[in-house]
C-alpha cells in the first residue's frame, strides 16, 4: 500500500504544468504594455528635446567674426534662395530653420537685392532688419555727361580729360565693326565710308557706372542706351520709318543734321520737313554743319572754300544724305527726323539776333532777303 501511494503521488507530480509554460496573466500584460508606452514616450521625448536643441542651437548667432563677408543677392530671387546664401558664406547656421523664422516673423518678403557686406555673428533679426532696409555696399561709380550733339571724337576726348578712358583705345572699339551687335548698332551698314561707324549711336546721357568700368563697358551702356529711347518712342514707330522710306541708319542720320543746326525745339520738325523737301526735289542739302564734320578742326566761321572740302559728308558738294550720322542726336532731333512737320519751304537762315532761331522760305529768293534781313541783327 505505501509503495502505490508514492507511485501514485509521482505520477501527479509528473504531470504538474511547469511555472514558465503557463500563459500570460492580465495583470502581467498590462505592465508589459505600459512599459512599452513608456519606452515609445521617453524616446519620442528624447526626439522633440534633440528637435529643439537644434533648432534652439540654429536660431543663435554664427561665431562671431572682425571681418565682413560679401554677400550678393540678385534682383528676382525670393527668401528661400537668400536663406541658402545666407547658409553658404556663413552668415546663419541653418537655412530651412531660418526660412521658418522668416514665416514666424512675417519676414522676407521686403528684402531687396544688391551686394550687402555681413558680419558673421549677427543675429537674425539684425540680417533681416539690414535686408529689409537694403543698406547695401556703396559701389564706387564714375560719373559723366554727354551733351546732346557731341561726336565720337568729342565722347572719347571728354572722359579721356575726366580720366575715365583712353581716347585711342575709345575710338578703336567705336570703329570696330564686329564688337557690337546690339539691335541699333546691328543695322549700321557696311560703308568704307563712315568716319566713325558708331556715330550717332552712342546717346547723349549723364551715365553713372561702377569705377573700375572699361572703354567696352562705356560704348555698351551708350549703346543700350539708344535702344531704351527706340523702344519708348510711340508703338508706330517703324510703320513710320517705312512710310519715309528710310532705315534706322538713315533716320540717325537726318536726326543728326537737326541736332547740329537747331537749338530750338519747336524749329525741329520744321528743319526735318525742309530736308525731306529737298532730298525729294534731289537738291543738295547745303547744311553747314556736314562741312564742319568734314573739317579736321571745326571753325566758328565758314568760308567759300571750306564748302569746298572733299569729304563724303560735304552736303554742298554730294548729293542726298551724308553716308552717316554726323553726331548724338537727342530724343528730341530723332522724334523731329521721324515726325517732320508737312512744311513748304526748302530754305532756312539762322537768325543774328540771338534768338538761335531760324527765318525760313519757300523760294530762293525769299531765301536771300531772309539772309539780308538777318544781317541787319548783327
Amino acid at each position: 500500500m505505501i509503495k502505490k501511494r508514492w507511485e501514485r503521488e509521482t505520477i501527479v507530480e509528473e504531470h504538474q504544468p511547469s511555472d514558465d509554460k503557463q500563459p500570460f496573466s492580465p495583470q502581467k500584460k498590462r505592465r508589459t504594455w505600459r512599459g512599452f508606452v513608456w519606452a515609445i514616450l521617453f524616446i519620442m521625448l528624447g526626439g522633440a528635446l534633440g528637435i529643439g536643441l537644434y533648432v534652439a542651437n540654429s536660431l543663435q548667432p554664427t561665431e562671431p567674426s572682425d571681418e565682413s563677408v560679401r554677400v550678393s543677392i540678385p534682383s528676382g530671387i525670393g527668401s528661400n534662395q537668400i536663406a541658402k546664401l545666407l547658409e553658404e558664406h556663413g552668415i546663419i547656421r541653418d537655412a530651412m530653420i531660418f526660412r521658418y523664422y522668416l514665416v514666424v516673423k512675417k519676414q522676407g518678403d521686403r528684402f531687396q537685392a544688391g551686394d550687402y557686406d555681413l558680419t558673421p555673428g549677427m543675429t537674425l533679426d539684425q540680417i533681416i532688419l539690414v535686408l529689409n532696409r537694403g543698406e547695401t555696399v556703396k559701389t564706387e561709380v564714375m560719373r559723366f555727361t554727354i551733351p546732346e550733339g557731341f561726336t565720337v571724337q568729342q565722347i572719347a576726348e571728354r572722359l579721356e580729360g575726366m580720366g575715365l578712358a583712353d581716347a585711342n583705345a575709345f575710338l578703336a572699339l567705336a570703329n570696330e565693326p564686329e564688337a557690337w551687335k546690339g539691335m541699333s548698332a546691328s543695322q549700321i551698314p557696311d560703308d568704307s565710308r563712315i568716319r566713325h561707324r558708331l556715330e550717332g549711336y552712342l546717346f547723349p546721357e549723364t551715365y553713372e557706372l561702377k569705377k573700375e568700368s572699361t572703354e567696352a563697358d562705356i560704348i555698351g551702356v551708350m549703346l543700350e542706351e539708344l535702344d531704351k529711347k527706340l523702344a519708348a518712342l510711340p508703338a508706330d514707330w517703324q510703320e513710320q520709318l517705312n512710310a519715309l522710306g528710310l532705315s534706322l541708319h538713315e533716320l540717325l542720320t537726318v536726326a543728326s543734321l537737326i541736332e547740329r543746326e537747331v537749338v530750338l525745339d519747336e524749329e525741329r520738325p520744321i528743319v526735318a520737313g525742309v530736308i525731306y523737301n529737298r532730298l525729294k526735289r534731289g537738291q543738295m542739302l547745303q547744311i553747314d554743319a556736314t562741312v564742319q564734320y568734314s573739317l579736321d578742326k571745326p571753325k566758328e566761321r565758314l568760308y567759300e572754300k571750306d564748302l569746298q572740302v572733299e569729304s563724303p559728308y560735304n552736303t554742298y558738294r554730294y548729293n542726298g544724305l551724308p553716308p552717316g550720322p554726323i553726331a548724338s542726336p537727342s530724343l528730341a532731333s530723332i522724334r523731329a527726323a521721324l515726325y517732320p512737320a508737312e512744311t513748304p519751304y526748302y530754305y532756312y537762315v539762322t537768325k543774328k539776333d540771338g534768338s538761335q532761331g531760324h527765318l525760313f522760305a519757300e523760294t530762293f529768293e525769299q531765301h536771300r532777303r531772309n539772309i539780308a534781313e538777318s544781317q541787319k541783327n548783327r
